[in-house]
């Protein structure tokens, strides 16, 4: 293990395919707890946002781990009223003040809107990668034509596109166009906010591997290429998570899951993009 100290983010720390999220994780406790938990336990992406109002809390459960600060993958999100230049370059120090670190392995503009201006976000977002301040720059809930349009108008590549992605929504247009720019796909509530417990298919493949559905739709992303972030506060819904790792679906599995007739967008603003 590195003996790095907690400030240090080494610049070759890869994005692992699993992660934790930390929305509506707002109990400062609850919150630090879960993430030093999941560190213990193996875990190495850590996600949260400006949004979420617990970067500091995140930050100490990082702190409190027994884990280097450069063996973890941090990633944060400016929200839609700081996407100005000036605000996304001051709301980003104010991240890295209560994250507790000098740098974030990825940092998202969360959603285009509010203030999202292409030319003058992405600006400002190069400007703290040529800084130094973020290791990668990504975009969150961004349809074809804005990723398109931010491939074009950044010189830095844009690492990662962070969506809403389940067997309930599986996004496969959006996910082929991302492959074709070589940008990651981030998921977000990839057990649909809960309600792939019960899909009979979900459940189907859950009783043949003795495992949850939560797994299950955690081992269908991974073999889809798609990193997770489900979030999850207690003890035994991270390690469930976790062990979705040791999780392997055959090509009968996946056809199964495929095969789901539903579609369920389970988070759906009124300033989305689509």
């Amino acid at each position: 293990m590195s003996t790095s100290s907690n400030n240090d983010v080494s610049l070759t720390t890869e994005m692992p395919a699993l992660g934790l999220g930390t929305w509506q994780n707002t109990d400062p406790e609850d919150c630090a707890a879960a993430v030093a938990t999941a560190l213990e336990m193996g875990y190495r992406h850590i996600d949260t946002a400006q949004a979420y109002g617990n970067e500091e809390d995140v930050g100490d459960g990082i702190a409190r781990a027994d884990v280097a600060r450069d063996d973890v993958f941090l990633a944060t999100k400016v929200w839609i009223d700081q996407l100005a230049a000036d605000d996304v370059l001051a709301s980003t120090e104010e991240s890295l003040r209560k994250l507790g670190v000098d740098a974030v392995d990825l940092l998202y503009v969360h959603w285009p809107a509010g203030a999202y201006d292409p030319e003058e976000t992405l600006g400002a977002f190069e400007s703290l990668h040529e800084s130094g301040l973020i290791n990668r720059i990504g975009i969150s809930n961004f349809q074809p034509e804005g990723v398109a349009e931010a491939v074009e108008l950044t010189d830095a590549p844009i690492f990662a596109n962070q969506i809403e992605c389940h067997p309930l929504l599986p996004q496969e247009e959006l996910r082929a166009h991302c492959a074709d720019h070589n940008i990651e796909v981030v998921a977000y509530s990839p057990l649909a906010r809960g309600e792939v417990f019960g899909v009979p298919e979900l459940r189907s493949v859950a009783e043949k591997h003795g495992v949850s559905e939560a797994q299950v739709s955690l081992a269908w992303l991974r073999e889809k290429g798609v990193t997770a972030i489900p979030k999850a506060t207690s003890e035994s819904h991270i390690r469930d998570n976790w062990e979705s790792g040791s999780l392997g679906l055959d090509d009968e599995d996946v056809a199964r899951i495929d095969g789901i007739d539903r579609r369920d967008r389970r988070v759906d603003p009124d300033f989305a993009p689509w």
